[in-house]
């Protein structure tokens, strides 16, 4: 009796121990990788330390966890001004049927929380101004309204929290189940694609917006939802699809401008690139996205531009993992005859279709910086001119006076690491440029969290008996 006293309460203290330094792991991860998982501009007054602060924080990641929680904010570079955008690669959650075993709802569940502690442990560690999800929200878009508002549910709650005024609107829509009024959304569509309100600015614009809602929230990022093939589909999509999406999510085509009053203004332009190439089963969706597209056009912005859309623009095999790849429907592949000739997936946007948005898009001359998801692997490229006035990618800058940056956001799943991406744009005062820069944040696949959270039940569980008997 005294022996199995003796092994259980050793076995306690051994796992007690292991869980312990596994979620310090979960909760500093970070700090193992600090200059990748950090703001480009993040830097110390060397001059402003004492002897002892410059010793610890030369030690990897003892130092940076000494950087984020003990050292005077003031002996930091202010940073302030730059902008900070916390980019999250496609989450595709999961549902739950009637016929899902228990053990994979209770994989969907910890999925939830492990993506969500990503975003919290990085939104707490960077304080980013605006964060973007990258598209492809939900694993499919072929979903029921009631499962759809199950999974916005869960988005909003589990995986990105946000304070409930930003929610409210959509909670309270969740709440009631009822089926989404696509029949409305068809009357807006149609009726603004015939009298010509989506060549006009005022259809899409936004300015100087750092909270949907007022008053602003202090410490609480702009949220920014982006189109993906699995929340809308690609030439199959619906007014369901669109319709509940937007009802829930936001618009898929819109800007924001910031800093007009300066000489170095820069603003967001949101595209949904799922309606750009076609051909669609509603070509109004096609025609109203390719009309943003001619606004942004004609608008000869002045100032520097963030793209930020679900599909990479056209490069050649080689550069990322996913090279050129377009696939239709065929009376082979599709479900219904519906779909047959519709457009069935893409890797990137079609060749001319990205001269076009490119051209349109980044017209002032200056650097800019695109955004994208899909490609789960991630992928960085270089957009620049050639002697053909032809946009070409390339792995490095061939034109240093006037490229566009392209960074794909590695997928934040458990299956890729959950990686989250990290974009800077700091003004350089001298030339009065954005300067862009991008990184990503690796964490751990999703076993090292569920480690962790089970680690934690079993060392409560043998503490317990250990002190019962």
């Amino acid at each position: 009796m005294l022996s199995n006293r003796r092994f259980i309460k050793q076995l306690a203290n051994w796992v007690t121990a292991i869980t312990i330094l596994i979620n310090i792991y979960l909760y500093t991860y970070p700090s193992f990788n600090s200059e990748r998982c950090s703001w480009s501009t993040t830097e110390v007054r060397t001059g402003s330390l004492t002897n002892w602060e410059g010793l610890v924080l030369q030690i990897p990641y003892f130092g940076d966890i000494f950087q984020q929680y003990f050292l005077d904010e003031s002996k930091l570079e202010d940073n302030s001004d730059d902008i900070k955008i916390l980019a999250l690669g496609d989450p595709q959650i999961n549902g739950n049927w009637p016929n899902t075993p228990y053990i994979k709802r209770l994989d969907n569940f910890g999925n939830d929380y492990y993506l969500g502690h990503i975003y919290r442990t990085m939104k707490r560690r960077l304080l980013p101004s605006h964060v973007a999800v990258m598209g492809d929200l939900f694993s499919s878009q072929w979903i029921s309204d009631s499962e759809y508002y199950n999974r916005t549910r869960r988005y909003m709650t589990r995986l990105f929290p946000q304070p409930e005024q930003h929610t409210l609107d959509a909670m309270n829509f969740v709440d009631k189940h009822e089926d989404v009024d696509w029949r409305s959304f068809y009357g807006w569509m149609n009726g603004n694609l015939n009298d010509g309100s989506f060549l006009r600015e005022e259809e899409y614009a936004y300015y100087d917006i750092y909270d949907w809602t007022e008053p602003r929230i202090k410490g609480e990022p702009l949220f920014i939802n982006i189109t993906g093939n699995h929340d809308v589909g690609y030439g199959d999509t619906t007014y369901q699809h669109l319709a509940r999406y937007r009802k829930l999510f936001g618009k898929d085509n819109y800007f924001i401008e910031y800093d007009n009053d300066t000489d170095h203004p820069w603003r967001i332009v949101v595209l949904n690139s799922l309606a750009l190439d076609g051909p669609l089963l509603q070509p109004e969706f096609q025609k109203y996205t390719w009309q943003f597209v001619e606004m942004l056009s004609k608008q000869n912005y002045p100032g520097q531009t963030i793209l930020m859309t679900h599909i990479p623009f056209y490069k050649r095999e080689g550069l990322c993992i996913d090279g050129p790849f377009v696939e239709y429907f065929t009376e082979e592949n599709a479900l219904e005859d519906y779909r047959i000739g519709l457009l069935k997936s893409e890797n990137h946007l079609q060749y001319e279709t990205s001269q076009k948005v490119l051209n349109a898009v980044f017209q002032s001359g200056k650097p800019g910086i695109v955004l994208t998801g899909h490609d789960h692997e991630g992928c960085e490229n270089f957009y620049s001119k050639d002697e053909n006035n032809v946009w070409v990618a390339d792995k490095t800058v061939k034109n240093k006076n006037f490229y566009i940056k392209e960074a794909t956001v590695r997928a934040m799943m458990g299956d890729f690491d959950g990686h989250a991406g990290i974009m800077t744009g700091h003004l350089n005062k001298s030339t009065g440029l954005w300067e862009w820069d991008y990184s990503t944040c690796p964490f751990s696949v999703q076993h090292v969290w569920w480690v962790g959270q089970v680690g934690i039940a079993l060392s409560i569980l043998l503490q317990s008996i250990g002190f019962l008997i």
